[in-house]
């Protein structure tokens, strides 16, 4: 399929949308933890998206392109609000998060072991037996760095599979999944030195290129 055969720029950009308005909101309100800017922010997006649209030459290009112009904005945003520190989900927005029929707990208990030889260090399912609420859980989240953020984000709360959230992080499967099993493991450690649990000891930053972390 090709943009010519929506009839007009307008027409397909409109189909666009309505196909990705939900997700562009849920993946906002996951990075920045505030209803009404992740309303904002994700329409801003799309305004940006248009202005460019003339850039891309096939629909199926366009979810990668926009989400680098949508999570550009919204860690823009927390960086010039310096709300990372402060990030939390109140009651109400929480209930916002739309995490599909089984509910993120379920999405994130371990379903991807056959993805990956490496163990799920963190396991929503344990947290729920822990009694641990959705609002420190979306507290821990805000500790994390963007690009452990937006993996779980992506991963256990809009379900993309390794291969969809590689395509639009502009990275390969190993990468998106070693990136992956350091958010868990740094998440699971928040939680586990909030409740004042022991944590094990060593380094929980991924490590970079060369053997650096």
């Amino acid at each position: 399929m090709t943009w010519g055969s929506y009839g007009s720029t307008r027409a397909a950009f409109e189909a666009i949308v309505k196909r990705h308005m939900k997700d562009a909101y849920f993946i906002a309100l996951g990075l920045v933890g505030n209803r009404e800017d992740a309303l904002e922010l994700s329409q801003e997006a799309f305004y940006r998206a248009y202005k460019h649209f003339d850039q891309l030459n096939a629909p199926e290009k366009f979810f990668p392109w926009f989400y680098q112009i949508l999570r550009n904005l919204c860690f823009s945003h927390l960086r010039k609000r310096k709300v990372r520190r402060d990030y939390a989900l109140g009651a109400n927005d929480t209930s916002d998060i739309d995490t599909g029929d089984s509910g993120s707990a379920a999405m994130m208990a371990g379903q991807d072991a056959a993805a990956t030889t490496m163990p799920e260090t963190f396991d929503p399912e344990m947290v729920a037996e822990r009694n641990e609420s959705k609002d420190r859980l979306w507290k821990a989240i805000g500790q994390l760095d963007e690009k452990h953020r937006e993996v779980i984000v992506l991963r256990h709360f809009r379900n993309l599979s390794y291969d969809e959230m590689a395509k639009v992080l502009f990275c390969n499967r190993g990468t998106v999944t070693s990136r992956l099993y350091y958010a868990r493991k740094r998440l699971k450690d928040i939680l586990d030195r909030e409740s004042g649990c022991p944590t094990a000891k060593g380094s929980d930053r991924e490590p970079r290129k060369g053997g650096q972390k």
